[in-house]
């Protein structure tokens, strides 16, 4: 595992009991090429606040935490 993937990770660790706590969870899938492939599992899969929760909590985080993250896409 790379320092990216590793970084990675290590953060969706720390965010994924407040996922947990609501019903939802997260999967990280793959890292490549700067793009996180997560897929998001329980309470979270079709949840009308998906896109806010991925877009303006889990990327934004990983973006200012890993240098060389770009995107994180989720994956049905």
């Amino acid at each position: 595992m790379d320092e990216t993937t590793k970084q990675v990770h290590e953060l969706i660790h720390k965010v994924r009991p407040y996922l947990q706590r609501d019903g939802g969870d997260i999967e990280i899938l793959n890292v490549e090429d700067g793009i996180v492939y997560v897929k998001m599992m329980g309470a979270c899969d079709g949840c009308v606040a998906l896109d806010v929760t991925l877009k303006q909590g889990i990327e934004t985080m990983l973006l200012e935490n890993v240098p060389d993250i770009i995107a994180v896409v989720t994956v049905d």
